[in-house]
């Protein structure tokens, strides 16, 4: 009688096979980022063509400056979901080059003399924490090339214990 009742919940468990399902959704979402990376080229297309037709007179310099500098941005995001493709992470690197691009897009166009001081603060203070996310992240162990950090830090504290007991013997 037992043995009956474990058969139906035991092939739905092989129904339900969990790697399949992972699999299944990792391709659906590589899916999605390919539709984003048509969807973002299609929009740089459309702003080139905006930026060439802004580049006949009369010539207005802080329309020009903005249509490049948000290409430049789109660019950059392209960047960002190519490598996401490739490598299956987001790219620290490059979001932050995208975040710094943009709050100085901004500033270029609005123009500083026009900006509030309040605001100009504020950006300052956000490109200073980016730029110092782009220092640190040099010194942050890249997990995605099989290096698990925990692991690493396993290995690391048995011989921090040893090297202490060993200390405290000699003394």
């Amino acid at each position: 009688m037992q043995d009956s009742y474990n058969r139906p919940s035991s092939n739905w468990y092989s129904w339900f096979n969990k790697s399949q399902i992972v699999r299944t959704l990792e391709t659906i979402q590589d899916l999605i980022v390919v539709s984003l990376c048509i969807g973002l080229f299609s929009v740089m297309v459309i702003q080139l063509r905006a930026m060439f037709i802004s580049l006949l007179p009369p010539l207005n310099f802080k329309a020009v400056t903005s249509d490049i500098l948000f290409l430049l941005i789109l660019v950059e995001l392209f960047r960002l979901l190519i490598i996401y493709l490739q490598e299956q992470r987001v790219s620290i690197g490059v979001a932050v080059e995208v975040s710094i691009v943009s709050a100085l897009r901004e500033v270029i166009v609005r123009g500083v003399l026009e900006t509030p001081w309040s605001q100009i603060l504020s950006t300052c203070a956000f490109l200073l924490v980016m730029g110092a996310l782009l220092i640190v992240r040099v010194w942050i162990p890249p997990t995605f090339n099989g290096i698990d950090p925990e692991r690493r830090s396993n290995k690391i504290k048995p011989l921090t214990v040893e090297l202490a007991n060993s200390q405290h013997v000699e003394s």
